[in-house]
């Protein structure tokens, strides 16, 4: 009997996750569905609360995307444009942080949780409600975007006149087609838009329900292996000129360091999130050759299969000379360098995170465009 109501339940839950996935978008002539959701201002908002707006957009997006990223100024420049002559608009994330893996915010400095959406909004200046649906996502199912952003414009009477893209790129200098701007001067004029309905084009929900596969995902990560070879100095001289063709995190730290050892997994996160476009993680440890098995247990303990080294003999003054001659031997030390041998970020202290990830996004340019 319990076999039977287990699979019972999986059945139901495979369904759910079925049915969310597949979800129909609001049709064109419908009314606007309410809503109940936190903005990172600490306000709590409903439909209610844009009841003074002429026309009401809603629009679906989210942190980590990087085509929403690249419709965030597009989207401030709306607002503002359009705030005078009665015109809302509110955006919404809609997706389920635990669904999002390491592998997916490659392109991002920060994922979708509710704190990392504050983080966003301080940082780039919104000026529109910024609302999370990741714990219920009822609002987003009731709505169904397909992907991030994908826009919704209400009429006064908060019936659905357009459904879609902002514009037809994101890459600004191929935009042909505004077709979110057309619907609005289109209802400020009194007009039907042209155009009332698009395809979009972006980064797919992200549905609650895939934390077993972020799960399996991290089980994967925590199977590669970890290891640890001895460094001399002439190693540690290319590693600073760094001809890669890869930006390039080399972190300095010992067993005995605690700031180390605190940091660790943080440059373990930012090898796993960015691994897979032109970066790579190399740690150096300042421990003495014959302390290597230590180093490698403390290795595998946080899961680090990036490239790791062991100062390969015991004057470590002439290795930190051979890779930093300005480095007076505190640790950590942490330098980002870029593909050409540029110093994008120097700390010899723990590493403030965030900073680190806002330049990695910003010089990883590789396959994406500038």
């Amino acid at each position: 009997m319990k076999r039977f109501v287990s699979a019972l339940g999986l059945v139901l839950v495979a369904r759910l996750l079925f049915a969310a996935e597949n979800l129909p978008t609001l049709p064109l002539g419908a009314k606007a569905p309410n809503f109940k959701l936190r903005g990172v201002d600490k306000k709590n908002y409903s439909l209610a609360d844009f009841k003074r707006a002429q026309i009401l957009v809603v629009v679906f997006t989210c942190n980590h995307c990087p085509t929403a990223q690249y419709y965030e100024e597009r989207i401030k420049k709306m607002v503002e444009d359009y705030k005078k002559k009665g015109v809302a608009l509110v955006a919404i994330s809609p997706n389920d942080p635990k669904s999002v893996r390491l592998d997916e915010l490659g392109y991002t400095d920060l994922s979708d949780s509710f704190e990392e959406m504050k983080i966003r909004a301080k940082y780039k200046k919104f000026n529109f409600p910024y609302l999370y649906d990741g714990d219920k996502q009822e609002t987003a199912r009731a709505y169904g975007p397909v992907a991030t952003p994908h826009a919704f414009v209400f009429d006064k009477d908060r019936i659905l006149r357009y459904a879609g893209r902002i514009d037809n790129s994101e890459r600004e200098e191929y935009v042909k087609s505004h077709d979110l701007r057309d619907a609005l001067e289109a209802l400020l004029a009194g007009r039907e838009p042209e155009v009332k309905e698009t395809k979009t084009f972006g980064c797919s929900i992200k549905w609650a329900g895939k934390a077993d596969a972020v799960k399996k995902y991290l089980d994967k990560l925590a199977a590669e292996p970890v290891k640890v070879e001895p460094i001399a100095a002439a190693t540690l001289r290319e590693l600073r000129r760094n001809d890669s063709g890869k930006l390039r995190l080399v972190n300095f730290w010992a067993t005995w360091c605690g700031p180390c050892v605190a940091e660790f997994p943080e440059l373990v996160t930012i090898n796993r999130m960015y691994r897979h476009r032109a970066f790579e993680l190399i740690t150096v440890s300042a421990n003495y050759p014959n302390e290597q098995k230590e180093v490698l247990a403390f290795l595998k303990k946080q899961q680090a299969s990036n490239k790791n080294f062991i100062f390969g003999e015991p004057d470590k003054y002439q290795l930190m000379e051979a890779f930093d001659p300005k480095w007076d031997g505190g640790l950590p030390l942490s330098m980002l360098i870029s593909p050409t041998g540029e110093i994008l970020y120097r700390v010899q202290d723990q590493i403030d995170a965030l900073a680190v990830k806002r330049i990695i996004v910003k010089a990883l340019k590789e396959d994406r465009f500038k």
